[in-house]
């Protein structure tokens, strides 16, 4: 995949070859990716048939490359800059999608719950897991068209490009700082299992998609 970020002495000399959002967008795919997954698991889970493993790694998947990776970046790099910039959090765009954020994880921690509870043998726990994974899977498909179609192309016209490279540093401090170097790649390589699993299209077969990247440091 052309266009990925190059070596950090390269960001010095203010050479940009992919966009914050970019960056965030590709995540976006693969992240479509594991909801397309856990569809089939909700829909087999309700004919029958809950996978707990495969529930595991999506669960697992949603928690550390969704939540701590990618909404990480937003979160703790794109959306204070953005507030620097003007973009109000109580009434604009960054309060509605850190809202979301947050609703998010509550169906993650209840699909998790759901889980363990169904593996002690409370076969009524698939129901929750299954109530869970549907309301996850609307709330993040409907956020992701938010900030692919909007939050995103106002961040490009907001941030200069000085800004533009400021975040990707941050990014790439994400990345190898607080994830560990190795930790994107390992969340791509679950997201192609599962999407080989269970037949959906795969996004994340290129082990460059949305690295910011932990080994360019």
């Amino acid at each position: 995949m052309t266009g990925i970020l190059k070596n950090h002495s390269q960001l010095n000399r203010r050479e940009i070859t992919m966009r914050p959002t970019e960056i965030l967008m590709q995540e976006h795919r693969v992240i479509e990716q594991v909801l397309d997954c856990l569809e089939v698991m909700a829909q087999r889970a309700e004919a029958g048939a809950l996978d707990v493993e495969s529930a595991k790694q999506a669960i697992d998947f949603f928690s550390n490359f969704a939540d701590k990776c990618h909404h990480g970046k937003e979160e703790d790099c794109l959306f204070p800059l953005l507030e620097e910039k003007g973009f109000s959090r109580e009434q604009g765009p960054t309060g509605v999608m850190l809202h979301e954020h947050e609703a998010g994880r509550k169906h993650v921690q209840g699909m998790a719950t759901a889980v363990c509870t169904f593996e002690t043998g409370v076969s009524e726990a698939k129901k929750d897991f299954v109530s869970h994974a549907k309301a996850f899977i609307q709330l993040l498909r409907e956020h992701i068209l938010k900030e692919d179609h909007c939050l995103f192309q106002m961040s490009d016209q907001a941030l200069s490009e000085e800004d533009q490279l400021g975040l990707l540093k941050s990014f790439a401090h994400v990345e190898h700082d607080d994830l560990g170097p190795g930790t994107h790649e390992k969340y791509l390589a679950i997201a192609t299992e599962l999407a080989k699993r269970f037949r959906v299209t795969c996004q994340a077969s290129n082990s460059e998609m949305g690295i910011c990247c932990s080994e360019h440091q």
